[in-house]
């Protein structure tokens, strides 16, 4: 019910009596950010007190930041991944945290190349649980009405493998949607799902997907919002429903369900569901057999009001895509979190994307800041409290946990957009990797990303964006150069780019990187001319399934920016459809030094 009397909020009036409760507890963290920083680094160090890894740095059961700062060093996964190996092996000691490690989650495949096992204990799913509670209540004050309909939510999980000791290793989001505080979650009129947790929990991302989809048409006039984990993982959805349409529209016009899902639950669950609906299917024959998908998303789902996925760092890509299928649609990212730990939420959900910066939750783990300076990609030594970060200026994030990860770079490079109350606010910059290297040169993700939106501006005229890209740095050639694989879609096949627009473009994408690679281009000739592989249409679904069929999770998948995997190479290579470089080098004069 609508709450009458004005409950305090300055984010706007909750929609109900348990968004009031939510949003004050918002305010009341954001207000007290300090001193609940204070608080949660104290819980932190006392109950670990006698674990292995904290009694080496003799602390003396001191549970102040002096202290803390003073003796405990900070890390990265190389510094524990003994101690995380031992634990995976078996060892059921006090090694990292008091509390028995519960099970390991599985960070993403892409981040730095490798899957690191994250330590976590039970009482985080309760931690988890309560950030996800916090989303709704803050995306009614902008939307109101979505107790009136459903999300159509693409939600998988991947199946869990057990370490050498017999703990689950998984990923963050299979372990959250397999566990009772999602199963058995209460009823909540603005966050009711058409996606059957029968579908939901099958491993054979198949099956789940084509259940989703499948129960999405179906209650098509009651979806308010559509939404994915990843921008990706939505374009994935009308992907399968550009190739699979015909069958979902057998099903819904026979009120049968496919030979080809053999889950028994979601067997038993759509006999329930699915009935004979003759005008349906001749609707979705309709729109689905035209060659135009634009806007397709409000053509079947005419009510949707959002499309609720993370379209921040290189997500950003995708964005120009999802405008075309959504006819423009506002893009919602809630929530910053990641397999170490969940930072914190969206207070302007509806915002450009652009312009998305989420507000740190104090109360989730304790967090500090190494001072970033993007010219020179250097990190001081020295480390702020979440309360002094300074606005404008940019950090890598540094984390302390329930859990047992202590002083833990996390790897994002933040920007400090503003406050809320006491508490800062972040853009999301990108992970701090670098991603191509030739020479002395180092290219990182965001300068590729800028220099592929730059280069795409060429591709306007022509009604053809960029769908999807990764690189890799050639060697085979003397000199070295950087390869980029595009895919693109065209909207008007007789007016696509020419071979020369297309060589334009990779000039455009030199002429956006730093001043280091442009001086091996011009001067040190250490680097050749930039190419641009153009592939097929599809390629990078077929990138996407080798991934998962690898052992990527379906969730957590994110395009590598940068490949050198063999395999992966080979399944590029072999879907270019055509080839451009630089015909020209990019500007560069040499730099005054001061």
């Amino acid at each position: 019910m609508a709450v009458d009397s004005p409950i305090s909020s300055p984010l706007g009036p909750p929609a109900c009596d348990k968004d009031a409760k939510a949003l004050r507890f918002i305010e009341e963290m954001t207000r007290n950010a300090d001193a609940v920083q204070e608080r949660v680094l104290a819980e932190i160090l006392t109950r670990n007190a006698h674990t292995e890894y904290l009694k080496r740095f003799e602390l003396g059961g001191a549970s102040d930041r002096q202290t803390f700062k003073s003796k405990v060093p900070v890390i990265s996964y190389e510094d524990v991944k003994s101690e995380i190996q031992r634990i995976a092996n078996g060892d059921c000691s006090p090694i990292l945290s008091a509390h028995p490690i519960s099970e390991f989650l599985t960070s993403s495949g892409t981040s730095a190349g490798e899957r690191k096992l994250m330590p976590t204990i039970k009482e985080d799913l309760d931690r988890r649980q309560l950030l996800y509670s916090l989303l709704m209540p803050v995306m009614n004050i902008y939307v109101p009405g979505l107790d009136k309909g459903k999300g159509l939510y693409f939600l998988f999980v991947k199946s869990e493998t057990r370490t050498p000791g017999g703990l689950l290793a998984r990923p963050v989001l299979t372990s959250y949607y397999k566990s009772d505080h999602f199963k058995t979650r209460p009823f909540d009129p603005y966050n009711v799902y058409t996606s059957p947790n029968e579908a939901i929990l099958c491993p054979d991302s198949f099956q789940s997907m084509y259940t989703q989809m499948l129960c999405g048409l179906i209650e098509r006039n009651h979806v308010l919002r559509l939404g994915a984990v990843f921008a990706s993982g939505l374009l994935r959805a009308i992907r399968f429903l550009q190739l699979q349409w015909p069958k979902l529209v057998r099903d819904i016009r026979s009120g049968t369900l496919t030979s080809q899902i053999t889950d028994p639950a979601i067997r038993e669950y759509m006999d329930n569901v699915l009935k004979p609906d003759p005008e349906l299917a001749q609707f979705m024959t309709e729109q689905c057999s035209k060659d135009n998908w634009e806007g397709i998303i409000t053509r079947i789902w005419p009510n949707t009001k959002y499309l609720d996925v993370i379209v921040t760092g290189a997500m950003a890509q995708y964005i120009p895509t999802l405008n075309y299928y959504s006819g423009g649609l506002p893009l919602a990212c809630t929530m910053y979190a990641s397999s170490e730990c969940y930072f914190g939420l969206n207070l302007n959900p509806m915002c450009k994307p652009s312009k998305v910066s989420y507000t740190i939750m104090p109360n989730m783990a304790y967090f500090e800041f190494l001072l970033h300076d993007p010219n020179s990609g250097s990190v001081s030594s020295k480390l702020v409290d979440l309360v002094d970060v300074e606005v404008g200026k940019e950090y890598e994030l540094v984390i302390t946990t329930y859990a047992g990860l202590y002083r833990y770079r996390v790897g994002d490079i933040l920007r400090v957009t503003g406050f809320h109350n006491s508490t800062p606010q972040f853009h999301f910059v990108r992970r701090k990797n670098v991603l191509l290297s030739i020479d002395s040169d180092k290219t990182d993700e965001s300068e590729l990303q800028n220099g592929i939106e730059n280069a795409s501006k060429l591709l306007a005229d022509f009604n053809t964006s960029v769908v999807e890209y990764t690189s890799y740095a050639d060697t085979t050639t003397i000199p070295g150069h950087y390869v980029i694989y595009w895919e693109l879609l065209s909207k008007d096949s007789a007016n696509a780019p020419s071979h020369e627009v297309l060589n334009r473009c990779c000039l455009e994408m030199e002429e956006s990187l730093n001043s280091v690679y442009r001086q091996c281009r011009v001067a040190d000739h250490s680097i050749g001319p930039l190419e641009i592989r153009v592939v097929k249409n599809g390629t990078f679904e077929e990138l996407m399934d080798y991934a998962i069929s690898r052992g990527a999770s379906i969730n957590q998948y994110k395009v590598p920016r940068c490949v050198s995997f063999t395999p992966i190479m080979e399944l590029l290579d072999s879907r270019v459809v055509s080839v451009h470089f630089s015909q020209e080098l990019p500007h560069w004069t040499p730099e005054r030094r001061r």
